[in-house]
């Protein structure tokens, strides 16, 4: 399994222009991020670089410009985000921290639907726990 980058905040904002499209080039994505924020342009190329030297973002070069996509996939840096959370929190109850992730955003009848499908699907802790002790 190879090991995700650790991605700043900032860094995201351009993870989600080049997840939405891509590949763009650097004028692209500082168009791109003008609208969304008031960053200068230097501070959006800084990002870039950034996220080319952890290797979350890849180029091609194509004469003078560069073509920037994501090596890593939205859902993928999602997920080792919330282990990173969960890690942080250890033994927390996820209760109280999912209820907050509910609570904090309103959600759509399918993505409820969707939840709801979800947690259907999950196994209780003790029955996991049993699992991994008695194969």
């Amino acid at each position: 399994m190879r090991t995700m980058p650790k991605i700043s905040e900032a860094e995201w904002e351009v993870m989600k222009a080049l997840w939405e499209k891509s590949p763009l080039t650097a004028n692209e994505i500082v168009e791109t991020l003008s609208k969304r924020t008031s960053w200068q342009r230097e501070t959006i190329r800084t990002l870039i670089n950034r996220l080319v030297q952890k290797k979350a973002v890849g180029f091609q070069q194509e004469g003078r410009q560069y073509h920037y996509s994501p090596r890593v996939g939205e859902a993928e840096c999602i997920k080792e985000e919330t282990r990173s959370l969960l890690r942080r929190f250890g033994g927390t109850s996820i209760e109280p921290m999912l209820a907050a992730f509910v609570e904090e955003r309103r959600l759509s009848p399918e993505q409820i639907e969707r939840l709801k499908q979800i947690l259907e699907g999950a196994q209780p802790d003790t029955n996991r726990r049993q699992r991994k002790h008695n194969p």
